[in-house]
């Protein structure tokens, strides 16, 4: 990320002379937040979605000044969100030079800031913190201690001559480091409830107690979590004094349709680029990738408390688009457009990232493949006109015969739909047909597949290879 030059001010003198204000995260956040409602612009601009739903909610808890929860299944862009908050803050924030909790120059809360504007007054040093340090995350997991988020007594600044009860032999946790900023802590209730315990008074009374004494340390922090539905409402692993001092609960949710989350594949998928390869992805191919998912989330089969993550749509992408380039070397071609024979390849990466719920032994592969052809079907039915494809079955009843496959060329597809005239008007109808061999051949396929599944032409397949002929 680019950023700009930080003020000049180098000392607490400095910084009085520049003007600038002190103020809370949750000031910054606020006002940052009706800047930019105020301007018209997005505060997420990389997540989609949510426009409608989590975003309003999402402003109304910064408006408010509330520690956020994040509450949804895997794959639902709660981190996403939780880091983007970070641009809502200052880009530069002054502290006390070496201050290891960021401490505010104008009000340390900490003995070595204290004593150190103490003995230097406006001649104190400063530092200015860019907003990308200003955030702390820590990924809840069983072994998670008070000493990782809260801190804990140095023994080596102990045993170096100070009393047990002095603060400057206190090495603090991940919290108090990340003052004055943002501090993320992703599925909450997998943190044992004693360490739960131990964020009460972060967020109401602001202090901390480490080792039996007393810290009275009024940290400035925001504190926003995510967590599972099913960990969070009905096992009853988040204690409820800390679920109620959180100010807002958010719900989160899986795209609601499948034109978004063709939306977010395209702009997530890693882009394959290969030296002499050019590669495009069809909509109508990017569609059966995301209705895949879609059925999926919608299956009795497919275990709907683990979620079926967003994230399986950009892998199958990603994989379909790999065997497509597979292909196309073996081929010796150089412009890489995936078809209907390379759908096969997204089993590995679905069965990686979907819990399948069957009894019968080895069904698993059945069941995805049963979503492959479905995705198909629906996609096929919404984008091409039945006279259209009528008039396909015309050609085939005079005896047409086409073979498709991984050892069939683009340019013998696409020969194909030059020689019969119905097939051409079908392959047009589709949007993004460009006028190339490999996205012609791509269209033909589905045109083909889309028949078949509609019960309106045989199919042999053997192999890699299949042949499409009429039923009659």
């Amino acid at each position: 990320m680019s950023t700009t030059a930080h003020p000049p001010a180098a000392t607490l003198g400095q910084l009085r002379a520049s003007g600038w204000v002190s103020r809370s995260v949750k000031a910054e956040l606020r006002e940052s937040a009706i800047a930019r409602i105020r301007a018209g612009e997005p505060l997420f601009p990389r997540v989609l979605g949510y426009e409608d739903t989590v975003v309003p909610q999402l402003e109304n808890a910064l408006l408010a000044g509330h520690d956020i929860v994040l509450l949804g299944e895997r794959g639902q862009a709660k981190t996403r969100l939780i880091r983007a908050l970070v641009g809502l803050l200052d880009e530069w924030m002054p502290i006390v030079a070496g201050s290891e909790i960021n401490d505010d120059p104008y009000e340390p809360i900490s003995r070595y800031a204290r004593d150190l504007l103490a003995e230097h007054g406006d001649d104190t040093r400063i530092e200015w913190v860019h907003r990308d340090r200003r955030y702390g995350e820590k990924l809840a997991t069983p072994d998670t201690s008070v000493a990782d988020l809260i801190g804990e007594v140095d023994p080596i600044k102990v045993a170096e001559g100070r009393y047990l009860s002095d603060e400057l032999t206190v090495h603090y946790g991940l919290v108090p480091r990340t003052n004055r900023g943002i501090f993320a802590i992703n599925e909450l209730p997998d943190l044992a409830e004693r360490i739960q315990v131990g964020l009460l008074n972060v967020l109401e009374e602001r202090d901390v107690q480490i080792r039996g004494y007393k810290l009275r340390l009024p940290l400035d922090v925001v504190l926003v979590a995510s967590a599972n539905p099913e960990d969070y409402t009905n096992r009853g692993r988040l204690i409820t004094p800390l679920k109620d001092r959180f100010g807002s609960q958010i719900r989160t949710h899986y795209p609601p349709t499948v034109e978004i989350e063709m939306e977010i594949v395209a702009q997530e998928a890693v882009p394959f680029a290969v030296d002499g390869l050019r590669v495009s992805v069809p909509e109508w191919m990017r569609e059966i990738v995301a209705t895949v998912s879609h059925l999926a989330r919608a299956s009795g089969n497919v275990n709907q408390r683990s979620g079926v993550s967003v994230r399986l749509s950009v892998s199958n992408e990603e994989t379909l688009v790999a065997n497509a380039a597979r292909r196309c070397l073996l081929a010796g071609e150089d412009e890489v457009v995936p078809r209907v024979c390379d759908l096969d390849a997204m089993l590995a990466s679905t069965m990686g990232k979907v819990e399948i719920e069957s009894l019968e032994e080895g069904r698993d592969v059945a069941i995805v493949d049963q979503f492959l052809r479905q995705a198909t079907l629906a996609v096929f039915r919404d984008r091409i006109d039945p006279d259209v494809a009528g008039a396909v079955l015309d050609a085939f009843e005079d005896g047409l015969t086409v073979s498709t496959g991984e050892d069939v060329s683009s340019a013998d597809l696409a020969a194909v739909a030059g020689a019969h005239p119905a097939l051409a008007t079908a392959v047009a109808t589709l949007d993004g047909v460009a006028d190339s061999p490999a996205t012609v051949a791509s269209a033909v396929e589905f045109v083909l597949e889309g028949l078949h599944l509609s019960k309106r032409l045989n199919k042999d397949a053997v192999g890699n290879r299949a042949s499409y002929r009429s039923r009659s």
